[in-house]
Parts: structure tokens; sequence; C-alpha cells
């Protein structure tokens, strides 16, 4: 028996010391992968980085409205004169200029120089702006320049030693799941600080036509604007400046300027005041997969140059019309909205190699940027000729459209430049693809398939042709009324 709960004893101490042995080496193992674990705390980051984010105060003198209207009372009512007397009183208060204040968030980036970058839409509009610093310092600021486009104002102070000031990071390193932090006024609440991951990238939300956001989770509230978002090395990777929230308030789903972005915008406002972006003088749209289909694409890409600015760089590089641009610089141009950023971003004066695809090959042009605020100069209107018109032709139904050549009644009936030239949609009939598609009574037909067409017969050629090929649908160039193109692809019926 004694033997029996010795031996049991030895056992058991056995036991235990596995256990222990078992335990201890479990214990000397990290919980989970050290890339599944977030940063344990951002206080010593923070700390660090508070002094050089700003509050931005801004006030304007906006003229009232009349914004109370008198009720409707029978005529003769004991009540009408004292309606009245009351009402008009009241509008003339609301029709007195008063003062509106707002707030948003920025920050330094150079100390010695007291620059202060923060969104447009902050302090636009502003007659005062004050910056507000974490010590509770106020410097009067003005503007050194602003961008519309991108949404980013540069402000200079005078301060009477260096401000403590941060540096942009690389945007371009960061990726989907890494961690950043949002410094800001949200609310007019003073400098808060929140912490997210960075939720996508190359955000395009129709703000603009360099939209290229970083999609963050971390919290952005009303007053955040203008802020910076840091990665967890403490440099600016964003500019924070929209949400998406029925409320006001933080989602999860907020945007940033990317710093690679800012920085070029920055450099020029800090050197000229205002932004000098190239122009190739193009006017574009996307690559659909039917207009893919149309072209002989393997698959959809680049951009569709719809038309080409008289006298611009790529009218004079022989850029065409029907033309799809696949690189630009040596960058491939992926999707449409990726070549306006691409153009502006590049130096004036730049000559550089385009590669499109044209009827089915590759050919690559050189071109040498303009500068795209020049273009206002030379948009003017197109003077009508005095051409002979062709001869009047009995409509033909193709594709769904009832097709007419163009005469003088025509034109005046559909309101059509004398420079436009092509086929006339006369009528578009219901439930056809081309109706689907949007083309409408007045719309000119230019191409088909890239072929320029003068009747509807040969309209009527060109889609034999596509058929024989083979194609799904022809690629059409429509004009409106006052010569603006676009291509559009109308299915091929059987």
């Amino acid at each position: 028996m004694a033997r029996d709960l010795f031996r049991r004893g030895v056992k058991f101490v056995a036991i235990l010391s596995a256990v222990a042995l078992v335990g201890g080496a479990l214990a000397t193992q990290p919980a989970g992968p050290a890339h599944a674990q977030g940063p344990a705390s951002v206080a010593d980051l923070a700390e660090g980085l508070a002094d050089a984010v700003v509050n931005i105060s801004t006030a304007q003198t906006v003229q009232g409205r009349r914004s109370v209207p008198m009720p409707q009372v029978p005529e003769g009512s004991p009540f009408q004169d004292f309606f009245e007397e009351f009402f008009n009183r009241q509008n003339r208060d609301d029709d007195r200029p008063r003062r509106v204040q707002s707030l948003g968030s920025g920050f330094v980036i150079d100390g010695e120089q007291g620059i202060i970058i923060t969104n447009n839409h902050v302090i636009e509009g502003a007659d005062e702006i004050t910056a507000n610093f974490n010590d509770g310092t106020k410097l009067r600021a003005e503007i050194i320049g602003t961008d519309e486009k991108t949404d980013i104002a540069v402000l200079k102070v005078e301060p009477e030693t260096p401000l403590k000031s941060v540096s942009f990071g690389d945007s371009d390193r960061i990726r989907v799941g890494d961690w950043v932090m949002a410094i800001g006024n949200p609310f007019g609440l003073g400098g808060t600080v929140t912490v997210g991951i960075v939720s996508a990238r190359n955000r395009d939300i129709n703000s603009g036509p360099y939209d290229n956001f970083i999609q963050t989770d971390a919290s952005i509230n009303r007053g955040n604007s203008g802020g910076p978002l840091f990665n967890m090395d403490g440099n600016v990777v964003g500019i924070n400046t929209a949400i998406i929230s029925p409320s006001g308030g933080s989602i999860g789903i907020g945007f940033a300027i990317p710093a690679k972005t800012a920085t070029r915008v920055i450099a020029q406002l800090r050197e000229f005041g205002e932004t000098r972006r190239g122009w190739l003088g193009v006017r574009i749209q996307e690559v659909t997969d039917e207009i893919a289909e149309s072209l002989g694409m393997a698959e959809a890409m680049g951009a569709l140059v719809a038309g080409v600015s008289e006298d611009g760089p790529a009218a004079a590089a022989d850029i065409q019309p029907g033309d799809v641009i696949l690189e630009f610089d040596g960058r491939p141009v992926e999707a449409m909205r990726e070549l306006p950023r691409m153009v502006a971003e590049t130096a004036i004066g730049k000559s550089v190699a385009v590669v499109v695809l044209r009827r089915g090959e590759r050919v690559t042009v050189g071109v040498t940027l303009g500068r795209l605020e020049e273009i206002a100069a030379q948009a003017e209107a197109a003077t009508p000729s005095d051409e002979d018109e062709p001869q009047v032709a009995e409509p033909s139904e193709i594709l769904g459209m009832m097709l007419v050549e163009l005469d003088d009644a025509l034109r005046e009936e559909f309101n059509i430049d004398a420079d436009v030239t092509g086929v006339l949609v006369k009528e578009v009939m219901a439930g056809s693809s081309a109706e689907e598609k949007r083309v409408q009574a007045g719309d000119v037909i230019k191409e088909v398939a890239q072929e320029p067409v003068d009747t509807p017969d040969d309209v009527q050629q060109e889609v034999a042709k596509l058929k024989d090929d083979g194609r799904r649908s022809a690629l059409l160039l429509l004009s409106n009324q006052t010569g603006e193109l676009r291509f559009v692809p109308v299915r091929i019926e059987d």
C-alpha cells in the first residue's frame, strides 16, 4: 500500500514537472504571430507630434437672408397690420451682415518659416484665419496659396520662436492594414488623437479630377479637415479631408490626400502661389468592356480619346480621336482616371512618350506638355463655316436609329452647328441598344469603328464589315449639336 502510494506520488510529481516544463515553454511563446499584434500604445508618438498640429479657426462676414415668410391672413383681418410690421422688422434684422465662424485642423511643416498646411475648404472665403497651438498660443495666419482641385491650402504665421514641425512620409509605401493615427480638432474639442488602419488606397470619391485618396477607419469627424494622418514612424502620409457619413460623424469611412500628391502641390504653392500642372489637350472617356471588345482589345484599360483640343500638345503630336492611350511617360494607364493625374504631375514643357492603340496597332508619339491653366485663353467657340451641305437623303434604319444626311433645314431643326459633319440621328427606336446607350435625336455620327462616315450608306457598310469580322458591337463616334464628341458602343442586333 505504501509502495503504491509512493509510486503514485512519484508519478504525480513527474506529471507536475512535465506540466511546469510545458507551461514554461508556452509562456515563452508569443500569444500570436507578431504581425497580428496592434500597437501597444501610441502615447509617446502622439505626445511628440501634438505640438505641430494646430486648430484653424476662421471668421467671415456673410449677408443675411430673408428667411421668415409672413403667414397668409384673411384680407381685412385686424391682425394683418400687426403681422406685416412684425415680420418686416424680423426680415430687416435677418438682412444684416453677420459673422460666421468655423473650425478645422492643420499642421506645421516648416517651423522656421511658420508654414502651415490645411484644407482649402477650411479657409475658403475667410476674412480672418487664426492658428491655435497646443500651448495656447494664437497666431494670425495669411494665405500663401490654395488649390481647389486637390483641396489644399498653404498658410503662413509669424512665430517669435521656431515652431514644432513634422515631415511628410512616403505615402506610396503604406499598405492596406497599416496602422495610422489622426490628430485634429473634431467638433471643436481641441487636439484629439484617433488610431485606425488604412482601409484602402487609390479611392475615387468624385470630388475632383485628381482623386487618389487613402481610406482609413481612424475616426475623422467635422473639424478634423486639414489635419495630418501619421504613420507609426511619426511622418505625415496624408491630409484628412473628407468623410462619408449620413450623420456627419465618423462611421469608419474617412479619406486623406496622399502625401505624394500633397507635396507636389505644396511646393508649387510655396514657390509660385499657384499650381502649374501639365496639359495634354485631350478629352477622354472610360474604356468599357464593350468599347474594348469593339476595338479588338483583350482587356478594358487605358483612356479613350474622345476629342483633341485644337492647337494643343496632343494635336501637335498627331494624337487622334479614337486613340486609346495605353502608356504615358513610361507608365501604364490602367484606367481612364489615372491619366489626368499623371499629366498634371508632369513638368510643363517636358517631352514624354505616349503609347496609343490606333486601329489595332500600338503607336508611340512624342508630346511636349503645355500648361493646364493656359487653356482658358485658347477655348474659343468654333466659327461656323459656309461649306456646302450634303444632298438630302431618305432616312435609313440602322442599329435601331433612323439616320439621314444633314441639310440646312435639319441643322436649323436640331440646332446643329455648321462645322459639325457626319450622319444625323433623326430618331432612336424604343428598346434599342442605341436608346440604352443614351443616343438621342440630334446626335451626329462622325465615325463607325474609327472610320469616317458621311452618309447612312457609309454607316451600313461599316456595320456590315463588323458583322463579317464577328464583332458584337459597333463603336460610334458621336457629336452633339455644338461639336462635343463621345464614343458609344452600340450592340449589333442579329
